[in-house]
Protein backbone atom coordinates (compact mmCIF):
# COMPACT_ATOMS: atom_id res chain seq x y z
CA UNK A 1 0.00 0.00 0.00
CA UNK A 2 1.37 3.11 -0.99
CA UNK A 3 1.97 5.75 1.40
CA UNK A 4 2.02 9.70 0.95
CA UNK A 5 3.71 12.09 3.50
CA UNK A 6 2.80 15.24 4.31
CA UNK A 7 3.13 18.04 7.11
CA UNK A 8 -1.09 19.04 7.36
CA UNK A 9 -3.87 17.29 5.64
CA UNK A 10 -6.91 19.32 5.85
CA UNK A 11 -10.25 17.17 5.34
CA UNK A 12 -13.32 18.85 3.72
CA UNK A 13 -13.12 21.64 1.04
CA UNK A 14 -15.52 24.35 2.63
CA UNK A 15 -13.99 27.65 4.15
CA UNK A 16 -12.54 26.24 7.03
CA UNK A 17 -9.89 24.61 5.33
CA UNK A 18 -9.57 26.71 2.41
CA UNK A 19 -8.67 29.67 5.04
CA UNK A 20 -6.66 26.91 7.22
CA UNK A 21 -4.73 25.95 3.99
CA UNK A 22 -4.25 29.42 2.79
CA UNK A 23 -3.13 31.08 6.35
CA UNK A 24 -0.49 28.36 7.20
CA UNK A 25 0.37 28.71 2.89
CA UNK A 26 1.16 32.26 3.56
CA UNK A 27 3.20 31.89 6.79
CA UNK A 28 5.09 28.66 5.55
CA UNK A 29 5.01 28.05 1.49
CA UNK A 30 7.36 25.14 2.27
CA UNK A 31 4.81 22.77 4.27
CA UNK A 32 3.21 20.39 2.25
CA UNK A 33 -0.61 20.66 2.60
CA UNK A 34 -2.96 17.58 1.38
CA UNK A 35 -6.86 18.43 0.96
CA UNK A 36 -9.35 16.04 0.92
CA UNK A 37 -12.77 16.20 0.20
CA UNK A 38 -15.65 13.46 -0.15
CA UNK A 39 -17.70 14.73 -2.72
CA UNK A 40 -16.36 15.40 -6.62
CA UNK A 41 -16.71 19.43 -5.83
CA UNK A 42 -15.28 22.31 -3.55
CA UNK A 43 -17.50 24.34 -1.23
CA UNK A 44 -20.53 21.62 -1.81
CA UNK A 45 -21.99 21.25 1.68
CA UNK A 46 -21.66 23.76 4.11
CA UNK A 47 -19.87 26.88 2.00
CA UNK A 48 -22.43 26.70 -1.13
CA UNK A 49 -24.48 29.61 -1.69
CA UNK A 50 -27.52 28.03 -0.58
CA UNK A 51 -26.48 26.40 2.47
CA UNK A 52 -25.70 28.80 4.56
CA UNK A 53 -27.23 32.36 5.16
CA UNK A 54 -24.83 34.36 3.08
CA UNK A 55 -24.68 37.27 5.84
CA UNK A 56 -21.43 38.20 6.87
CA UNK A 57 -22.34 37.65 10.63
CA UNK A 58 -21.43 40.83 12.68
CA UNK A 59 -24.08 41.04 15.06
CA UNK A 60 -25.30 44.05 13.67
CA UNK A 61 -28.74 42.26 12.65
CA UNK A 62 -28.87 38.59 14.51
CA UNK A 63 -30.98 39.31 17.43
CA UNK A 64 -30.17 35.97 19.22
CA UNK A 65 -26.52 37.28 19.91
CA UNK A 66 -28.15 39.64 22.25
CA UNK A 67 -30.53 38.00 24.65
CA UNK A 68 -32.50 39.71 26.89
CA UNK A 69 -31.61 38.64 30.68
CA UNK A 70 -34.19 38.47 33.49
CA UNK A 71 -33.64 41.71 34.62
CA UNK A 72 -34.46 43.16 31.47
CA UNK A 73 -30.69 44.36 30.56
CA UNK A 74 -29.26 43.05 27.28
CA UNK A 75 -26.49 40.98 27.09
CA UNK A 76 -23.89 41.92 24.43
CA UNK A 77 -20.71 40.44 24.91
CA UNK A 78 -21.20 37.57 22.56
CA UNK A 79 -22.45 40.13 19.67
CA UNK A 80 -19.14 42.37 20.40
CA UNK A 81 -17.01 38.98 19.86
CA UNK A 82 -18.60 38.27 16.98
CA UNK A 83 -18.13 41.59 15.28
CA UNK A 84 -14.79 41.62 15.99
CA UNK A 85 -14.12 38.36 14.70
CA UNK A 86 -15.70 39.75 11.23
CA UNK A 87 -13.87 42.51 11.65
CA UNK A 88 -10.27 39.58 11.02
CA UNK A 89 -11.85 38.15 7.72
CA UNK A 90 -12.53 41.24 6.61
CA UNK A 91 -8.43 42.28 7.17
CA UNK A 92 -7.36 38.94 5.78
CA UNK A 93 -9.68 39.14 2.45
CA UNK A 94 -8.90 42.94 1.95
CA UNK A 95 -4.48 41.40 2.30
CA UNK A 96 -5.73 39.13 -0.11
CA UNK A 97 -7.40 40.89 -2.49
CA UNK A 98 -4.47 43.73 -2.41
CA UNK A 99 -1.69 40.44 -3.00
CA UNK A 100 -3.91 39.27 -6.58
CA UNK A 101 -4.49 36.40 -4.40
CA UNK A 102 -8.42 36.67 -4.42
CA UNK A 103 -10.37 38.24 -7.45
CA UNK A 104 -12.14 41.61 -6.87
CA UNK A 105 -13.87 41.89 -4.01
CA UNK A 106 -17.37 42.61 -5.55
CA UNK A 107 -16.93 39.12 -6.94
CA UNK A 108 -17.68 37.76 -3.64
CA UNK A 109 -18.31 40.42 -0.99
CA UNK A 110 -21.37 43.49 -1.39
CA UNK A 111 -22.42 45.60 0.44
CA UNK A 112 -25.52 45.22 2.07
CA UNK A 113 -27.65 46.83 4.73
CA UNK A 114 -27.38 44.92 7.97
CA UNK A 115 -31.53 45.54 9.63
CA UNK A 116 -33.43 44.15 13.09
CA UNK A 117 -37.01 44.94 12.44
CA UNK A 118 -39.52 44.19 14.99
CA UNK A 119 -43.36 44.46 15.91
CA UNK A 120 -45.31 45.06 18.98
CA UNK A 121 -45.02 46.54 22.37
CA UNK A 122 -42.53 44.09 23.86
CA UNK A 123 -40.44 43.43 21.02
CA UNK A 124 -39.96 46.96 20.20
CA UNK A 125 -38.92 47.63 23.60
CA UNK A 126 -36.38 45.11 23.37
CA UNK A 127 -34.84 46.66 20.31
CA UNK A 128 -34.91 50.12 21.68
CA UNK A 129 -32.79 48.72 24.83
CA UNK A 130 -30.81 46.73 22.35
CA UNK A 131 -29.86 49.75 20.13
CA UNK A 132 -29.20 51.76 23.26
CA UNK A 133 -26.39 49.12 24.82
CA UNK A 134 -24.76 48.22 21.33
CA UNK A 135 -25.04 51.94 20.13
CA UNK A 136 -22.25 53.51 23.29
CA UNK A 137 -19.74 50.75 21.66
CA UNK A 138 -17.44 51.78 18.96
CA UNK A 139 -18.05 48.75 17.54
CA UNK A 140 -21.50 49.90 16.67
CA UNK A 141 -21.61 53.23 16.84
CA UNK A 142 -22.48 53.60 13.33
CA UNK A 143 -25.81 51.76 14.37
CA UNK A 144 -29.19 53.73 13.88
CA UNK A 145 -32.82 53.31 15.32
CA UNK A 146 -36.09 54.47 14.20
CA UNK A 147 -39.65 53.50 15.43
CA UNK A 148 -41.35 56.43 12.63
CA UNK A 149 -42.83 54.13 9.89
CA UNK A 150 -42.04 56.90 7.84
CA UNK A 151 -38.64 56.62 8.50
CA UNK A 152 -39.29 52.76 7.97
CA UNK A 153 -40.86 52.88 4.86
CA UNK A 154 -37.52 54.63 3.03
CA UNK A 155 -34.87 51.87 5.02
CA UNK A 156 -37.33 48.75 4.37
CA UNK A 157 -40.22 49.79 1.85
CA UNK A 158 -41.02 46.10 0.61
CA UNK A 159 -41.34 45.04 4.37
CA UNK A 160 -43.47 48.48 4.78
CA UNK A 161 -45.86 48.55 2.19
CA UNK A 162 -49.29 47.62 2.84
CA UNK A 163 -48.78 46.86 6.57
CA UNK A 164 -51.28 48.76 9.01
CA UNK A 165 -49.71 52.45 10.59
CA UNK A 166 -51.54 51.35 14.02
CA UNK A 167 -48.89 48.53 14.19
CA UNK A 168 -45.91 49.41 16.70
CA UNK A 169 -43.15 48.93 14.91
CA UNK A 170 -38.80 49.34 15.12
CA UNK A 171 -36.01 49.00 13.55
CA UNK A 172 -32.15 49.32 13.10
CA UNK A 173 -29.46 49.33 10.42
CA UNK A 174 -25.85 49.45 9.67
CA UNK A 175 -25.11 50.85 6.08
CA UNK A 176 -22.38 48.85 5.75
CA UNK A 177 -23.09 45.19 6.10
CA UNK A 178 -22.43 42.61 3.99
CA UNK A 179 -23.09 40.07 1.68
CA UNK A 180 -21.09 36.92 1.20
CA UNK A 181 -20.75 34.28 -1.31
CA UNK A 182 -18.97 31.98 1.17
CA UNK A 183 -19.20 29.35 -2.05
CA UNK A 184 -17.26 31.26 -4.37
CA UNK A 185 -14.46 32.73 -1.78
CA UNK A 186 -13.74 29.39 -1.04
CA UNK A 187 -13.56 27.89 -4.63
CA UNK A 188 -11.27 30.89 -5.41
CA UNK A 189 -9.45 30.33 -2.19
CA UNK A 190 -8.84 26.78 -3.27
CA UNK A 191 -7.69 27.37 -6.60
CA UNK A 192 -5.14 29.69 -5.49
CA UNK A 193 -3.48 27.18 -3.04
CA UNK A 194 -3.45 24.86 -5.94
CA UNK A 195 -1.11 27.10 -7.56
CA UNK A 196 1.46 26.37 -5.60
CA UNK A 197 3.62 23.44 -5.61
CA UNK A 198 3.39 21.95 -2.18
CA UNK A 199 -0.58 21.81 -2.58
CA UNK A 200 -2.61 19.16 -3.74
CA UNK A 201 -6.33 18.77 -3.86
CA UNK A 202 -8.07 15.01 -3.51
CA UNK A 203 -11.98 15.43 -4.67
CA UNK A 204 -13.72 12.07 -4.25
CA UNK A 205 -11.95 10.95 -1.31
CA UNK A 206 -13.21 9.54 1.66
CA UNK A 207 -11.14 8.58 5.29
CA UNK A 208 -11.53 5.45 5.74
CA UNK A 209 -9.90 5.51 9.10
CA UNK A 210 -7.30 7.08 11.40
CA UNK A 211 -4.58 6.14 13.99
CA UNK A 212 -2.09 7.93 15.47
CA UNK A 213 1.32 6.44 15.84
CA UNK A 214 4.32 6.99 18.27
CA UNK A 215 6.09 8.95 16.68
CA UNK A 216 2.70 11.82 16.98
CA UNK A 217 2.27 11.73 13.29
CA UNK A 218 -1.17 10.46 11.84
CA UNK A 219 -1.64 7.53 9.54
CA UNK A 220 -5.08 8.56 7.72
CA UNK A 221 -6.73 5.35 5.26
CA UNK A 222 -8.23 7.06 2.27
CA UNK A 223 -10.13 6.10 -0.14
CA UNK A 224 -10.74 7.03 -4.17
CA UNK A 225 -14.57 6.49 -4.42
CA UNK A 226 -13.96 6.24 -7.86
CA UNK A 227 -11.32 3.14 -7.93
CA UNK A 228 -12.11 2.02 -4.34
CA UNK A 229 -8.09 1.93 -4.10
CA UNK A 230 -6.96 2.69 -0.29
CA UNK A 231 -3.94 4.92 0.35
CA UNK A 232 -2.48 6.01 3.35
CA UNK A 233 -1.51 9.37 4.24
CA UNK A 234 1.51 10.16 6.52
CA UNK A 235 0.28 13.48 8.11
CA UNK A 236 1.72 15.45 10.82
CA UNK A 237 -1.25 17.64 11.47
CA UNK A 238 -4.62 16.81 10.38
CA UNK A 239 -7.35 19.18 10.57
CA UNK A 240 -11.05 17.76 10.31
CA UNK A 241 -13.23 20.61 8.82
CA UNK A 242 -15.89 18.98 7.37
CA UNK A 243 -18.99 20.58 8.63
CA UNK A 244 -21.51 18.33 9.79
CA UNK A 245 -19.65 15.08 8.81
CA UNK A 246 -16.40 16.04 11.56
CA UNK A 247 -17.81 14.99 14.55
CA UNK A 248 -17.73 11.43 13.12
CA UNK A 249 -14.19 11.68 11.77
CA UNK A 250 -13.44 13.40 15.35
CA UNK A 251 -14.75 10.19 16.74
CA UNK A 252 -12.64 7.93 14.49
CA UNK A 253 -9.46 9.84 15.66
CA UNK A 254 -10.22 8.24 19.33
CA UNK A 255 -8.32 11.21 21.22
CA UNK A 256 -9.51 11.79 24.76
CA UNK A 257 -10.38 15.25 23.88
CA UNK A 258 -13.53 13.94 21.58
CA UNK A 259 -15.34 12.35 24.18
CA UNK A 260 -18.50 13.18 25.65
CA UNK A 261 -19.11 15.22 22.32
CA UNK A 262 -22.75 14.68 20.43
CA UNK A 263 -24.58 16.48 17.58
CA UNK A 264 -28.07 17.74 16.80
CA UNK A 265 -29.07 17.58 13.62
CA UNK A 266 -31.12 20.22 12.22
CA UNK A 267 -32.00 20.70 8.31
CA UNK A 268 -33.35 24.16 7.20
CA UNK A 269 -34.99 24.99 3.85
CA UNK A 270 -35.49 28.45 2.21
CA UNK A 271 -38.37 30.02 0.08
CA UNK A 272 -36.75 31.75 -2.76
CA UNK A 273 -37.65 34.28 -5.55
CA UNK A 274 -35.66 35.38 -8.39
CA UNK A 275 -38.68 37.25 -10.04
CA UNK A 276 -36.08 40.39 -10.89
CA UNK A 277 -39.28 42.72 -10.47
CA UNK A 278 -39.42 41.34 -7.18
CA UNK A 279 -35.82 40.91 -5.98
CA UNK A 280 -35.33 44.99 -7.24
CA UNK A 281 -37.59 46.33 -4.79
CA UNK A 282 -35.44 44.55 -1.86
CA UNK A 283 -31.59 45.51 -1.53
CA UNK A 284 -31.13 44.85 2.33
CA UNK A 285 -30.98 42.13 4.73
CA UNK A 286 -33.58 42.02 7.24
CA UNK A 287 -33.85 40.03 10.69
CA UNK A 288 -36.36 39.24 12.91
CA UNK A 289 -36.78 37.29 16.06
CA UNK A 290 -36.62 33.85 16.21
CA UNK A 291 -39.72 31.68 17.40
CA UNK A 292 -39.02 30.69 20.93
CA UNK A 293 -37.86 27.63 21.35
CA UNK A 294 -36.46 28.07 17.63
CA UNK A 295 -31.99 27.00 16.87
CA UNK A 296 -30.20 30.17 15.58
CA UNK A 297 -30.30 29.08 12.18
CA UNK A 298 -34.07 29.53 11.37
CA UNK A 299 -33.90 33.48 12.95
CA UNK A 300 -36.53 34.74 10.18
CA UNK A 301 -34.50 37.12 7.52
CA UNK A 302 -35.37 38.51 4.19
CA UNK A 303 -32.40 38.37 2.25
CA UNK A 304 -30.94 40.09 -0.31
CA UNK A 305 -28.76 37.75 -1.90
CA UNK A 306 -25.93 37.46 -4.67
CA UNK A 307 -25.07 33.83 -5.51
CA UNK A 308 -22.88 33.11 -8.14
CA UNK A 309 -23.45 36.48 -9.47
CA UNK A 310 -27.16 36.06 -9.72
CA UNK A 311 -29.08 38.32 -7.62
CA UNK A 312 -31.80 36.77 -5.78
CA UNK A 313 -34.04 37.18 -2.85
CA UNK A 314 -34.39 34.65 -0.13
CA UNK A 315 -36.55 34.39 3.08
CA UNK A 316 -36.58 32.11 5.77
CA UNK A 317 -34.71 29.46 6.83
CA UNK A 318 -37.52 27.13 8.19
CA UNK A 319 -35.76 24.36 10.16
CA UNK A 320 -36.69 20.80 10.35
CA UNK A 321 -36.12 17.35 12.16
CA UNK A 322 -33.71 14.83 10.60
CA UNK A 323 -31.03 12.35 11.10
CA UNK A 324 -28.29 13.50 8.73
CA UNK A 325 -25.35 15.43 9.44
CA UNK A 326 -24.93 16.14 5.76
CA UNK A 327 -27.28 17.25 2.77
CA UNK A 328 -24.92 14.32 1.12
CA UNK A 329 -25.19 12.17 4.55
CA UNK A 330 -27.21 9.12 5.48
CA UNK A 331 -30.35 8.90 7.65
CA UNK A 332 -28.22 7.12 9.33
CA UNK A 333 -25.35 9.65 10.56
CA UNK A 334 -26.86 10.55 14.16
CA UNK A 335 -27.60 6.56 15.36
CA UNK A 336 -23.94 5.85 13.61
CA UNK A 337 -22.80 9.06 15.69
CA UNK A 338 -23.99 7.39 19.51
CA UNK A 339 -21.31 6.22 21.94
CA UNK A 340 -20.90 4.91 24.98
CA UNK A 341 -19.13 7.88 25.77
CA UNK A 342 -21.65 10.52 24.12
CA UNK A 343 -25.03 8.39 24.81
CA UNK A 344 -25.94 9.98 28.20
CA UNK A 345 -25.27 13.78 26.93
CA UNK A 346 -27.46 12.71 23.91
CA UNK A 347 -30.62 11.25 26.22
CA UNK A 348 -30.31 14.40 28.69
CA UNK A 349 -30.51 16.68 25.71
CA UNK A 350 -33.26 14.49 24.45
CA UNK A 351 -35.02 14.90 28.11
CA UNK A 352 -34.55 18.19 27.67
CA UNK A 353 -35.27 20.07 25.17
CA UNK A 354 -38.75 18.61 24.12
CA UNK A 355 -39.88 22.18 23.23
CA UNK A 356 -37.23 22.43 20.64
CA UNK A 357 -38.68 18.50 19.01
CA UNK A 358 -42.12 19.76 19.18
CA UNK A 359 -41.04 22.74 17.25
CA UNK A 360 -38.93 21.27 14.50
CA UNK A 361 -41.80 18.59 13.77
CA UNK A 362 -44.12 21.12 13.38
CA UNK A 363 -42.09 23.13 10.84
CA UNK A 364 -41.27 19.99 8.75
CA UNK A 365 -44.66 19.43 8.03
CA UNK A 366 -45.63 22.86 7.03
CA UNK A 367 -46.94 23.57 4.41
CA UNK A 368 -46.55 26.57 1.48
CA UNK A 369 -49.51 28.34 2.02
CA UNK A 370 -48.16 28.08 6.09
CA UNK A 371 -44.41 29.84 4.82
CA UNK A 372 -45.93 32.25 2.73
CA UNK A 373 -47.62 33.18 5.63
CA UNK A 374 -44.68 33.52 7.76
CA UNK A 375 -43.10 35.87 4.54
CA UNK A 376 -45.83 37.61 4.99
CA UNK A 377 -44.64 39.01 8.48
CA UNK A 378 -42.03 40.85 6.72
CA UNK A 379 -43.05 41.33 3.18
CA UNK A 380 -47.26 41.99 3.74
CA UNK A 381 -47.49 41.67 0.00
CA UNK A 382 -45.82 38.43 -0.90
CA UNK A 383 -48.04 35.71 -3.26
CA UNK A 384 -47.02 31.94 -2.81
CA UNK A 385 -46.83 31.74 -6.61
CA UNK A 386 -43.69 33.92 -6.61
CA UNK A 387 -41.75 31.92 -4.03
CA UNK A 388 -40.29 28.29 -4.11
CA UNK A 389 -38.36 26.23 -1.82
CA UNK A 390 -35.16 25.41 -2.02
CA UNK A 391 -32.84 23.82 0.40
CA UNK A 392 -30.66 25.52 2.92
CA UNK A 393 -28.52 22.60 3.90
CA UNK A 394 -27.94 21.22 6.99
CA UNK A 395 -26.05 21.81 10.63
CA UNK A 396 -25.16 19.75 13.48
CA UNK A 397 -24.93 21.47 16.48
CA UNK A 398 -22.82 20.38 19.89
CA UNK A 399 -24.12 18.62 22.61
CA UNK A 400 -21.33 18.22 24.95
CA UNK A 401 -21.45 16.36 28.67
CA UNK A 402 -22.56 18.62 31.71
CA UNK A 403 -22.16 18.07 35.20
CA UNK A 404 -25.43 19.97 36.16
CA UNK A 405 -28.12 18.45 33.67
CA UNK A 406 -25.99 15.61 32.42
CA UNK A 407 -25.76 17.19 28.60
CA UNK A 408 -26.32 20.29 27.10
CA UNK A 409 -27.33 21.82 23.98
CA UNK A 410 -25.06 24.38 22.40
CA UNK A 411 -25.51 26.42 18.77
CA UNK A 412 -22.12 28.06 18.51
CA UNK A 413 -18.99 27.02 17.15
CA UNK A 414 -15.73 24.65 18.85
CA UNK A 415 -12.51 23.38 18.29
CA UNK A 416 -11.40 20.31 19.45
CA UNK A 417 -7.84 20.08 19.51
CA UNK A 418 -5.69 17.00 20.82
CA UNK A 419 -3.42 17.67 23.62
CA UNK A 420 -0.13 17.30 21.53
CA UNK A 421 -1.84 19.99 18.43
CA UNK A 422 -1.93 16.72 16.01
CA UNK A 423 -5.16 17.00 15.27
CA UNK A 424 -7.80 20.07 15.22
CA UNK A 425 -11.48 19.45 14.83
CA UNK A 426 -13.95 22.58 14.60
CA UNK A 427 -17.63 21.45 15.56
CA UNK A 428 -20.93 23.17 15.47
CA UNK A 429 -22.19 26.12 13.08
CA UNK A 430 -23.38 29.31 14.00
CA UNK A 431 -21.82 32.02 13.21
CA UNK A 432 -19.53 29.55 11.40
CA UNK A 433 -18.25 30.57 7.67
CA UNK A 434 -18.11 33.87 8.75
CA UNK A 435 -15.40 34.23 11.79
CA UNK A 436 -13.45 31.41 9.73
CA UNK A 437 -10.17 33.30 9.88
CA UNK A 438 -10.74 34.32 13.68
CA UNK A 439 -11.38 30.34 14.17
CA UNK A 440 -8.45 29.11 12.31
CA UNK A 441 -5.87 31.39 13.77
CA UNK A 442 -7.40 30.18 17.04
CA UNK A 443 -6.34 26.16 15.48
CA UNK A 444 -2.60 27.91 14.20
CA UNK A 445 -2.13 29.19 17.68
CA UNK A 446 -3.19 26.17 20.28
CA UNK A 447 -1.20 23.47 16.89
CA UNK A 448 1.99 25.14 16.13
CA UNK A 449 2.73 27.05 19.04
CA UNK A 450 6.86 27.04 18.50
CA UNK A 451 5.80 28.22 15.27
CA UNK A 452 3.94 31.34 16.48
CA UNK A 453 6.63 31.96 18.93
CA UNK A 454 9.24 32.93 16.30
CA UNK A 455 9.39 36.28 14.27
CA UNK A 456 8.49 35.78 11.04
CA UNK A 457 5.13 34.44 11.63
CA UNK A 458 4.31 37.15 14.27
CA UNK A 459 5.77 39.02 11.15
CA UNK A 460 3.79 37.66 8.48
CA UNK A 461 0.53 37.48 11.15
CA UNK A 462 0.68 41.00 11.57
CA UNK A 463 1.29 41.84 7.86
CA UNK A 464 -1.99 39.86 6.97
CA UNK A 465 -4.22 41.03 9.63
CA UNK A 466 -3.51 44.34 10.76
CA UNK A 467 -5.36 44.11 14.39
CA UNK A 468 -3.58 40.95 15.31
CA UNK A 469 -2.07 40.24 18.99
CA UNK A 470 -4.71 43.61 19.95
CA UNK A 471 -8.21 44.15 20.87
CA UNK A 472 -10.33 45.66 18.55
CA UNK A 473 -13.47 45.52 21.32
CA UNK A 474 -10.93 47.35 23.30
CA UNK A 475 -8.96 49.70 20.74
CA UNK A 476 -10.86 52.18 19.70
CA UNK A 477 -8.23 54.13 17.23
CA UNK A 478 -7.20 50.60 15.81
CA UNK A 479 -10.93 49.82 14.68
CA UNK A 480 -11.32 52.79 13.29
CA UNK A 481 -7.92 52.55 11.17
CA UNK A 482 -8.42 49.01 10.06
CA UNK A 483 -11.92 48.90 9.42
CA UNK A 484 -11.64 52.05 7.22
CA UNK A 485 -9.04 50.00 5.11
CA UNK A 486 -11.25 47.36 4.42
CA UNK A 487 -14.22 49.28 3.83
CA UNK A 488 -12.22 50.72 0.76
CA UNK A 489 -10.66 47.86 -0.46
CA UNK A 490 -13.35 45.68 -0.70
CA UNK A 491 -15.74 48.56 -1.80
CA UNK A 492 -17.95 48.33 0.68
CA UNK A 493 -18.52 51.86 1.47
CA UNK A 494 -21.85 53.16 1.53
CA UNK A 495 -23.03 56.37 0.45
CA UNK A 496 -23.89 58.23 3.79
Amino acid sequence: MSVKKVDVLLVGAGVMSATLGKLLAQLDPSLKILMVERLSKVASESSHGLNNAGTGHAGYCELNYTPQLADGSIKIERALEINAAFEVSLQFWSYLVDQGLLPASEKFINPVCHQSFVQGEADVAYLRKRYQALHKHHLFEEMEYSEDPAVLREWMPMVMAQRDPRQKVAATQVKHGTDVDFGFLTRKLVKALQKLPNFELKLSHTIVSMKQHEDGRWHVRVKDNHTDTVRTVNAGFVFLGAGGGALPLLQKSGIPESKGYGGFPVSGQWLICKDAKIVQQHATKVYGKAAVGAPPMSVPHLDARIIDGEPSLLFGPFASITTKFLKEGSVLDLFASLKSGNLMPMLAVARDNLDLMRYLVGEAFKSHKDRVLALREFYPEAHASDWELASAGQRVQIIKDCDEKGGKLEFGTEIVTARDGTLASLLGASPGASTSVQAMIEVIERCFKSSMRSVEWKRKMKEMIPSYGESLDENVALLHEVRKRTLSTLKLERDA
